[in-house]
């Protein structure tokens, strides 16, 4: 099955493809700015897919050229469509704002309209995904939620600001992307015709309360917070993105006397689970990713670099650790990592994760860097 994503750079559309990577019977064929350039590069996208999710759109800036950017990507697309004489499925990012009076709803109002009118047309299938607030890794602070600007604030150190104490549905775009799928596999072509998931409520300052909670509890008070909620997992990872890469490695404080010495490796409310391995010269561990696990790397002796790649870039983050250094680097969420000995003898290292290891549920997914 060939699915079609339209924004795939975007933060839904990254969050499709990181998703999707582990659905065997899935191809992805992203688009981006170049497939919209001409009549022929859409038209050949198009032919390629069994279905659309087409989340490609303007969300800030004038309201006008909002309106009209988010209407014609509709129009282009089912044109495109029409052109190559093929019927996919196509579900559509629409907005909870397009029950409102904003142009930017309206825009998603009237895009799905198109979409709509198209699928009645050909006998094609046609889903309107009607989105709360969706949030997620490595959004756009002032651009895609107010969680990544939030987010963002609070990690550069900054005082965030709530202007008009709104009200919030926090929806992850996980959440997004396994319900589109369930639409695209559903057999039944009379069913998930439009869809609304619920998010979860809160007031705008019940959202900073709990980011700030975490900053001072992870960054200040050097503890994980309680994360045994789905949302406060989520959030807290999201969060943890705003502070990647210029927060790590973290250094730890030492204690010595003529006994010793003695560190706080990791200090959590979440009842984890610690590891020590040893790992010769020379020799790599890893080269996994994980959707929503946070795992800590804080070498004990020896000297090792720690190597981390978001999924679909090429661009690798280079940490260079010792045990004469005690530091550590927690491994960002959809992020695939490796440690390897540098060193010329073995290499002492100590791996926490917030949760029991569970062999039916790993969350650990190989990929290398």
């Amino acid at each position: 099955m060939k699915i079609g994503i339209t924004g795939a750079h975007g933060l839904i559309g990254w969050h499709l493809c990181c998703a999707y990577l582990q659905e065997e019977d899935v191809d992805v064929i992203p688009a981006g700015r170049a497939e919209f350039e001409s009549p022929e590069s859409l038209q050949a996208f198009v032919a390629q897919c069994d279905a659309i999710v087409h989340l490609a759109g303007m969300n800030r800036g004038d309201e006008e050229e909002v309106y009209a950017t988010n209407v014609r990507l509709a129009q282009n697309l089912v044109a495109a469509c029409k052109a190559a004489q093929v019927n996919p499925h196509i579900l559509f990012a629409n907005s909870t704002h397009s029950l409102g009076e904003s142009r930017y709803g309206a825009s998603k109002r009237d895009a799905a309209c198109a979409f709509g009118e198209w699928a009645e047309l050909k006998g094609a299938r046609f889903t309107n995904l009607i989105l709360p607030h969706v949030f997620g890794e490595h959004g756009r602070p002032f651009y895609n939620s107010v969680v990544h600007t939030f987010c963002s604030q609070i990690a550069k150190g900054e005082k965030p600001e709530i202007r008009v104490d709104g009200d919030l549905e926090l929806l992850h775009a996980s959440d997004v992307a396994a319900l589109a799928l369930e639409s695209i596999r559903c057999t039944d072509s009379d069913a998930m015709n439009s869809v609304q998931p619920a998010g979860v409520k809160m007031k705008t300052s019940e959202l900073l309360a709990k980011l700030e909670a975490f900053h001072r509890s992870y960054r200040e008070e050097r503890t994980v917070p309680n994360l045994r909620n789905a949302l406060d997992l989520r959030l807290f990872n999201t969060y943890r993105a705003a502070l990647y890469p210029a927060a790590f490695p973290v250094d730890l404080t030492l204690h010595s006397d003529d006994r010793g010495w003695l560190f706080e490796a990791v200090r959590e409310d979440n009842g984890g689970q610690t590891f020590l391995s040893t790992t010769r010269p020379g020799v790599t561990r890893g080269n996994h990713y994980h959707y929503h696990k946070v795992e800590r790397f804080l070498v004990v002796s020896g000297e090792a670099v720690i190597r981390i790649r978001r999924l679909f870039d090429d661009k690798i983050e280079e940490f260079r650790v010792s045990g004469e250094h005690h530091q550590f680097v927690d491994m960002p969420t959809l992020h695939t990592h490796e440690i390897t000995n540098v060193g010329e003898s073995d290499l002492l290292t100590l791996f926490w994760a917030h949760e029991v290891f569970d062999p039916e549920a790993p969350d650990t997914v190989w990929e290398k860097v």
